[in-house]
């Protein structure tokens, strides 16, 4: 076989192969937001306290995540090669979801929802310490930096101290720019979703009266500013986190 038609072959099957381990990648992903959508559904019921439609919702969860299970636990794609948390993340979920059915059947909703919340979180570490980004994780960060801004949720605070007044603002840009990442992250077809859209520019209208309330010290439009903000970043997560 002449050498340059050697080299095209070779080229060819590399070019096969890397584009088979990056639908593996995108396989992965697709999967784990089947699963994920039940898991926010199951949260929601949580949160608002009905524990049948709960429960229902954590069959599915279960049964979804037996399917990935089945697909993914001994096909590691190629973007998890050498990371360590890729073979615990089947057990720890196992767990999570064991313990997540025993506290919703012993009626404590609140720690079923940590055991579900904490599945989220294993998933977000996942793909952390691989370099994969996904727009659940730029939510979740988003979900992190709205706690640090509703510390400012005072209506005694204390305007004189410039560093109230600094740290306010350089939390409301972060959570700004987290908007922002986020509204790259997402697909062409949730980014141009009516209810993406809403719940996005929405929150970065709300945003641009944090400058406001600063400079006129205003601690009522500040507060009324952070609770529709909060309402927002609930939503992104239960909808997209």
């Amino acid at each position: 076989m002449p050498f340059w038609v050697a080299r095209v072959a070779c080229l060819a099957l590399l070019l096969i192969c890397g584009v088979a381990r990056a639908d593996d990648l995108a396989d992965f992903n697709a999967a784990v937001e089947s699963v994920s959508a039940h898991s926010r559904v199951a949260i929601g019921y949580l949160r608002t306290g009905n524990a049948d439609l709960a429960s229902l919702e954590l069959d599915r969860l279960r049964d979804s995540w037996s399917r990935f299970s089945e697909r993914f636990s001994g096909k590691r794609p190629a973007a998890f090669d050498g990371n360590g948390l890729y073979g615990k993340l089947f057990t720890a979920v196992d767990a999570r979801l064991v313990g997540a059915d025993i506290m919703l059947k012993t009626g404590r909703l609140d720690a079923a929802r940590d055991a579900l919340n904490s599945v989220r979180g294993d998933l977000y570490d996942l793909r952390k310490v691989s370099g994969v980004v996904v727009l659940a994780d730029c939510v979740r960060d988003a979900n992190a930096t709205m706690d640090a801004l509703m510390v400012y949720n005072d209506r005694a605070l204390d305007w004189d101290n410039s560093e109230i007044r600094s740290g306010l603002g350089q939390k409301a840009d972060s959570y700004g720019a987290l908007l922002d990442r986020c509204d790259e992250i997402a697909s062409a077809t949730v980014r141009e979703a009516p209810e993406f859209r809403r719940l996005v520019d929405g929150a970065k209208a709300s945003l641009l009266l944090i400058p406001k309330a600063i400079s006129t010290r205003d601690a009522d439009l500040l507060h009324r500013v952070l609770i529709e903000l909060r309402s927002f970043d609930n939503l992104l997560a239960f909808r997209y986190g």
